[in-house]
């Protein structure tokens, strides 16, 4: 069963070799696809001297536009399986076991950092923000989610498929992501994972961006995504 991990950049040369070295030792067989964002550091060179694919993009584009890249490269190459891994280092690859092995149960898996006894913290807006979210996805699919917005997930080939076409490149992508997936009949599983602090890089500052988007993806709720048979 060929595996790939996705892995998008965006001026991430500081983590990036840790990150790589660290799934290369765990999972020698698994793909790495790197997906350079349109960065102005080294990522690109450094994902080709580690010997990943690397698929760079022109300009910044934001995580969807890189993931759906990456999601239709997988699907170009036959890839059965794919797990979406963050380039900053606060995901633990010794988890990507649970991630994968859940999918022999469910088309689409969601490491929660929420929804265990580990203490991952954020700030009260956030966490404000968050639990209206999970709401949302609550009343719009009929599941319970702890976690909306982790990026740490791993996806059975035919949701690679519907990723390769309509993965959302805007922002709040993981949420909206959650919704396409829910909407095309798609079963969608949540595990607990265990979070890292950031190892290197900066993250991004998005705040001010929060009311537009919160709106869209309201509107994205009440519209319906289009459903589309599963294969």
């Amino acid at each position: 069963m060929e595996t790939a991990a996705i892995i998008p950049a965006f001026n991430e040369a500081g983590s990036l070799p840790n990150v790589i070295n660290e799934i290369k030792e765990l999972f020698p067989e698994h793909l790495i696809v790197v997906v350079d964002d349109g960065s102005t550091d080294d990522t690109a060179d450094i994902a080709e001297k580690f010997d990943c694919i690397c698929l760079s993009m022109p300009f910044n584009l934001g995580i969807g536009g890189a993931l759906r890249l990456g999601f239709r490269y997988c699907l170009d190459k036959g890839i059965d399986r794919a797990y979406q891994f963050d380039a900053d280092g606060q995901h633990d690859p010794t988890q990507i076991s649970s991630l994968l092995s859940e999918l022999e149960y469910s088309d689409m898996v969601i490491g929660s950092r929420f929804s265990t006894d580990y203490s991952y913290q954020v700030g009260q807006s956030r966490k404000a923000a968050m639990n209206f979210l999970s709401f949302l996805i609550r009343i719009y699919t009929g599941q319970k989610f702890t976690d909306t917005s982790s990026g740490f997930r791993s996806f059975r080939k035919p949701v690679i498929k519907l990723f390769a076409k309509e993965y959302p490149v805007e922002y709040m992508d993981s949420v909206e992501a959650l919704l396409i997936a829910s909407k095309n009949g798609f079963k969608i599983s949540e595990i607990p994972v265990q979070m890292r602090e950031r190892s290197a890089g900066q993250p991004s500052n998005r705040n001010f961006r929060l009311i537009y988007y919160f709106l869209r993806l309201l509107i994205v709720l009440l519209a319906g995504t289009r459903k589309k048979k599963k294969d």
